[in-house]
């Protein structure tokens, strides 16, 4: 069985207070602001067979997952598919648009830099740091850039990111 995409605004329709809604993102940008009554299993430390034995109550559940901007969630559901008949849905947007269509904030009043934009500083920090060594300090730094630039174009044909993976699991993003 496969999932199914929805978008945020469709998500804040359906909301309910008890529905069964798992956020995959990291536990510091799931504490900084969460739909209200999502549950946190980060897409890091998701096992699927022991989500189904939490998650699932039968073949029939809807089960809806969220994260930033919904890959991380089609991920997850790609992973859980496999081990349930129950329905589920992948919030198309994320959090942020769902919260902006109406669906119930919950958050610690904390600001949190999302994992996307950690990133993108930690990428193009290596690729100016590689640029400024290769031309201050000796030509073979240059291949640190050209390092990150492949690893940039792996993810993107990909859509696996190791450089998130390894930032997702950094002291400051284990924290709610």
């Amino acid at each position: 069985m496969s999932y199914t995409k929805i978008s945020a605004v469709e998500f804040a329709q359906r909301y309910k207070k008890g529905m069964t809604l798992v956020d995959v993102r990291s536990p510091a940008e799931y504490g900084g602001q969460h739909v209200d009554g999502a549950q946190n299993v980060p897409l890091d430390q998701l096992n699927p067979q022991d989500f189904c034995q939490a998650y699932v109550d039968g073949d029939q559940d809807d089960i809806y997952l969220i994260c930033q901007k919904g890959g991380r969630a089609a991920k997850a559901a790609d992973a859980i598919r496999q081990h349930t008949q129950a329905n589920l849905y992948v919030v198309e947007g994320g959090t942020p648009d769902s919260i902006a269509a109406g669906a119930p904030l919950a958050s610690n009043g904390r600001d949190v830099m999302s994992l996307e934009r950690q990133v993108r500083i930690a990428a193009g920090s290596l690729v100016v740091l590689g640029c400024v060594l290769g031309a201050a300090v000796a030509p073979g730094f240059f291949a640190l850039s050209a390092f990150v630039g492949a690893g940039l174009v792996f993810a993107g044909v990909t859509d696996t990111c190791a450089m998130g993976m390894l930032i997702a699991k950094m002291p400051w993003n284990q924290r709610a």
